[in-house]
């Protein structure tokens, strides 16, 4: 009996691919691609933030030079006479943030799934503001909160007025000037930050869901509380940080239609840098806002129990 002969392999087909290993030059290709953001982070973010954290530790004055004397006390003194402007800060912010959510949501729910061939052009006019400078829009506020102005007719015969005056967010029948007009511009400058990631995270819910919802026969309360919500959140995240973080160091508003009484943190930290030149407690403020804001939202963004933002 002969020996089994041993098949030989098969050589290879012509038309084959055959993998190869990217050369290094190709592996570096997505790293320098990222290069310029990289370098863009480091000169106008990370280098400034060292920049500060270095002046909140110093002692000195504009005349006789600033040093780094790594004098950590500013940050309490700093803190232990200001806190009623952080408090402010972050209640102004909150009830601005409520307000947007309340107000985008239905228009956000609106365009995503009612407005039809008009969603463009809503989408525009929300986006509308934009056009204009800031400083411009809140300007207007005050000629629409002026004691004169309709709205503050219309409040006065509704009596809101009686209401926010009770809860000392307004003054008699006076709205500018109270916590009620820097509401009120927080909430309208703001607004469009809460829409926009709304209504991404309500185009993205697939339409057969809600057709199903109606084949179970649940009603329209229940699909929206079981279906929609639950689906929009992460839009809801990440609008209300788009809007709470810029409305808490926002000084703006508070300045144009506050008074001295619902001063923010961002306008003492303002005054500090230009008017008082105090750079050290200016910088101590900067970052315990900073820290405040970063703790409050990692909190909420583990409670809210969603991690794909928008």
């Amino acid at each position: 009996m002969s020996a089994p002969t041993l098949a030989k392999e098969a050589p290879a087909s012509v038309d084959e691919p055959i993998l190869r290993k990217p050369s290094a030059r190709k592996r570096l290709v997505p790293y320098w691609l990222l290069l310029p953001g990289i370098i863009w982070l480091l000169v106008f973010f990370a280098l400034p933030l060292v920049y500060q954290a270095s002046t909140s530790v110093q002692t000195g004055s504009l005349e006789k030079g600033f040093e780094v004397t790594w004098h950590f006390q500013t940050y309490w003194d700093a803190f232990n006479e200001y806190w009623p402007q952080f408090v402010r800060s972050l209640l102004y912010a909150g009830t601005a943030t409520l307000l947007c959510l309340l107000l985008g949501y239905p228009l956000a729910y609106l365009i995503a799934f009612k407005a039809g061939r008009w969603r463009n052009l809503l989408l525009v006019l929300v986006i509308a503001p934009f056009f204009t400078s800031f400083l411009i829009r809140t300007l207007a506020w005050k000629t629409i909160l002026a004691d004169d102005s309709v709205v503050v007719d219309v409040l006065n015969t509704l009596h809101v007025l009686d209401v926010t005056s009770w809860i000392g967010w307004t003054e008699g029948d006076r709205v500018l000037a109270t916590p009620m007009a820097v509401v009120c511009g927080l909430t309208y400058n703001f607004l469009p930050f809460m829409i926009l990631p709304l209504y991404t995270s309500l185009e993205r819910i697939d339409g057969r869901l809600h057709e199903a919802a109606r084949d179970l026969y649940a009603s329209p309360a229940t699909t929206f509380r079981k279906v929609t919500f639950p689906l929009s959140m992460p839009g809801v995240v990440s609008g209300t940080l788009l809007t709470f973080i810029p409305a808490s160091g926002d000084y703006v508003n508070a300045e144009l239609l506050g008074s001295t009484d619902t001063k923010m943190v961002g306008n003492v930290i303002q005054s500090q840098f230009l008017r008082v030149l105090d750079y050290p407690t200016a910088a101590a403020l900067s970052f315990i806002l900073m820290a405040i804001v970063l703790a409050m939202v990692t909190v909420y963004i583990r409670r809210a129990g969603t991690e794909d933002l928008v």
